[in-house]
């Protein structure tokens, strides 16, 4: 059974941190997918028909109408509580980009927070709203949004291969080195976006790497190349050149 996270609802209401319209409310995080640590932040999503309007907010900017998406934070029981307020039709917006019409115009353009909401719709536990968060869900899944993250990050990958190749062949290669490392770090974040594991940056990319298990890149062999164990920094060549059969392998295995 799932966890009761009503109660989040009630103390948002009682610090004033509540929109009188809300229609969703759910936490997502390292929390919700059991990742937390002791420094761990409880990070809310709030949803309303109208946009939230505080004094003391941060204003992050989206390309959405409205143009920002506002942010409290606040302490609980010693543990800070991060909200971030959406509109629904903010939401909608975010979700109307990723259609499987759209990706096949070669026309989607996500920025980090719409890119972190799409994820979070995925696996956030709701406050309320729990019919609405699990239709968001089901939308966010059946749409194109693993393909556009995949696509984009292997066009990353495929330059960045490009780059160690020629820094290789001119003797560049501490460029060559570094031109690897990112061309396997793109990789790996492609695979992992064309299996569901969508979260951006490289904070949780190890954790997402055991999650998914791809059959592909087994866990330790990810953690080798992305830890550089093999590299020997007086011949570094077998090492970019064993990266780049990697990305390149990969790369061939990814579904877009």
């Amino acid at each position: 059974m799932s966890e009761d996270r009503s109660h989040q609802l009630d103390q948002l209401r009682t610090m004033g941190l509540l929109p009188p319209s809300w229609v969703c409310v759910f936490e997502a995080g390292s929390l919700v997918r059991g990742w937390g640590n002791a420094s761990s932040d409880v990070d809310l999503y709030v949803v309303s028909d109208e946009p939230w309007t505080s004094d003391g907010a941060s204003r992050h900017s989206v390309p959405l109408m409205p143009t920002d998406v506002l942010g409290e934070e606040t302490f609980v029981g010693g543990m800070r509580w991060d909200m971030r307020y959406w509109t629904l039709s903010q939401v909608e917006q975010v979700l109307a980009k990723v259609t499987w019409d759209v990706f096949k115009q070669g026309t989607v353009e996500l920025v980090l927070r719409e890119v972190q909401l799409l994820d979070r719709l995925t696996f956030g536990a709701a406050a309320g709203g729990h019919e609405l968060l699990s239709d968001w869900r089901a939308r966010v899944e059946a749409s194109a949004f693993r393909s556009v993250l995949a696509a984009r990050a292997l066009n990353m990958a495929d330059s960045r291969v490009e780059d160690a190749v020629g820094q290789l062949e001119a003797g560049d290669l501490d460029s060559a080195v570094l031109s690897a490392r990112a061309a396997f770090q793109f990789t790996v974040d492609a695979l992992l976006a064309s299996v569901g594991e969508c979260g951006p940056g490289e904070k949780w990319r190890a954790r997402r790497v055991r999650a998914a298990a791809p059959s592909v890149l087994p866990y330790d062999k990810y953690w080798a190349l992305e830890t550089m164990r093999s590299l020997d920094l007086a011949d570094p060549a077998p090492w970019i050149n064993e990266v780049i059969s990697v990305c390149r392998g990969i790369t061939m295995e990814v579904a877009v």
